[in-house]
Order: C-alpha cells, then structure tokens, then sequence
C-alpha cells in the first residue's frame, strides 16, 4: 500500500485543492493518506477531515514539520512512501507513476520525484525571469528538492529517516542519494506555486541560504552540494542568449538572500521560517 504523508501547518486556503487532486483518481482507492496538522490555529484539520474517510487526520499542537513527518510516519501503513508539501498540487495519477520505479528492487532507485510545472503567468516579470534561469541549472534539473513531493521505497525510507531535523528537508533527501539512486519521473508532474511578488521570492532566497548553510554543517565538505557555480549560470547564458536578463535578476537576488541570510547563519537560527503567503493565494 501506498501511504502520502502531508505535514501541514494552516494550510487551510490551499490543503483542500491538493487533497481533491488527489482523492479525484478512483485507482488511488486504496492509497493510505495521512494528513498531519502541526500546530494550526485555522481550519486546516476540519478541511481535511472533510475529505471522508480516505483521508486521516492525525493532530500535534507543536508547529514543526520535522515533527510533522514524522509523526506522519508513526501512522502511516506502507511504502512506497510519497511526502507532499501541503501547498501543491499532484494527481493520483502522477503518484503511481512515482512510486513504478520503487517497486522494482534491481533498479536502485531508492528515491523519486516528479518534474516541476510552475504557473508564473501572474508572477511579477523579476520572479518569472528568476526561475527562467534557475529551472535550467543542473542541479536543479537533476535534484529532487524544490518540488514539494519526494517518494521514497522502504530502504529509501531507512536512509532520510536517520537525517537530523533540518529546514531544508527536501535538499537534504535530495543530497542523502546518488545519483544512480535517485531519479526524477519524467511521466509525473506536481503544480509548484511560485511566489508573485519580488519580496516574497527574496524571503524565499533567505530560507533556502539560511537553510543551505545547515545542511552543509552535517556534511563533508568534499561531499555533493547543491549550490549554483559561475559555470552553470554561465552555461546557460551560452545556451540561451535571451536568458541574460534573467541571470542578471538571479544574481542580484542570490547577492541579496545570502546578505541578509548573514546573521541567521552566523547566530545558527535555523528555525524561524520565512512563509511565502504569496503563492497561497487561490
């Protein structure tokens, strides 16, 4: 059985849009869902438990995903496994086809993940120029964080389980893989809601430097990073010509997010989350 796990922290404006995306798919009868409402002073927990009885709600007054997941995982009754960020969207669909690749052991792969549809048409032109380069970069492509849903088999389980907490979780599976372990379904897509507005992508560039610099204190040095080169943007200026714009606005907000991401690095307060409310507009 598969079992999705949706930690969610008043996610009650958007909850309800992934949970029918979901619950639309017949085949997905017998899928085990669990919705983990940590924390929330809205009504996320009623939404969800609104859904019927495909959808379990488990509550946690302590507003933490890391405790969120799992707690999911304490209630949860099968693998493959597939988290989901409560403020995307995925189709039952697009779960079966994460989960294919789990079920076979001789592949390796131990960890999936669908490729990124993101809606910029009523994004600010910076915002839609940001993520004309950042969807290019390899590590991007390749990774399976920023997707807001990874699937994982139980051995992949096994692995991402013994992750110390970290606000960049997803990065942090992403990079728990190899290469040859991971693998991002080219038959699977999840709608990624960008933020609109110039401010709210920089909270966003915050958190992923803030977030960043954890994960890489719990990491060898010499081991893979995530992080964008000279080369890769360059690589796709080349490419691209018309993308110069584009790189132009990457850069001036990567300057921006790791200035003013300094002194929560430098304190090590990698708990205060900077929510993107933008993107949760309906």
């Amino acid at each position: 059985m598969t079992s999705i796990v949706i930690p969610a922290h008043n996610e009650a404006r958007v909850l309800g849009r992934l949970l029918d995306s979901l619950l639309a798919d017949p085949a997905g009868d017998d899928t085990d869902i669990v919705v983990v409402c940590n924390g929330c002073t809205d009504d996320t927990a009623r939404i969800a438990a609104a859904r019927g009885s495909r959808v379990r709600v488990v509550e946690t007054p302590v507003p933490s995903k890391h405790a969120a997941l799992r707690a999911g995982d304490e209630h949860a009754r099968g693998f493959p496994r597939v988290y989901v960020d409560a403020d995307v969207v995925i189709t039952g669909a697009d779960v079966r086809a994460l989960t294919g690749p789990l079920d076979d052991d001789a592949s390796g792969v131990l960890a999936t993940a669908p490729e990124r549809q993101l809606p910029l048409a009523a994004c600010a032109w910076p915002v839609r120029a940001y993520y004309g380069v950042w969807q290019r970069l390899p590590a991007v492509r390749e990774g399976l964080f920023g997707r807001g849903v990874i699937a994982v088999s139980e051995a992949g389980y096994a692995r991402i389980a013994a992750l110390p907490p970290l606000m960049a979780d997803d990065l942090a599976a992403s990079l728990a893989f190899a290469p040859g372990e991971r693998l991002v379904v080219g038959a699977a897509r999840v709608v990624v809601h960008p933020p609109r507005t110039w401010s709210d992508l920089l909270r966003r560039r915050i958190r992923a430097a803030v977030s960043t610099a954890q994960v890489e204190r719990h990491r060898d040095p010499a081991q893979a990073s995530a992080r964008t080169g000279k080369a890769d943007l360059l690589a796709v200026v080349r490419q691209e010509p018309r993308l110069l714009a584009g790189a132009v606005v990457f850069v001036a907000a990567a300057v921006v997010a790791r200035w003013r991401a300094r002194k929560a690095i430098r304190e090590q307060d990698f708990g205060t989350w900077l929510r993107d409310e933008s993107s949760r507009q309906n």
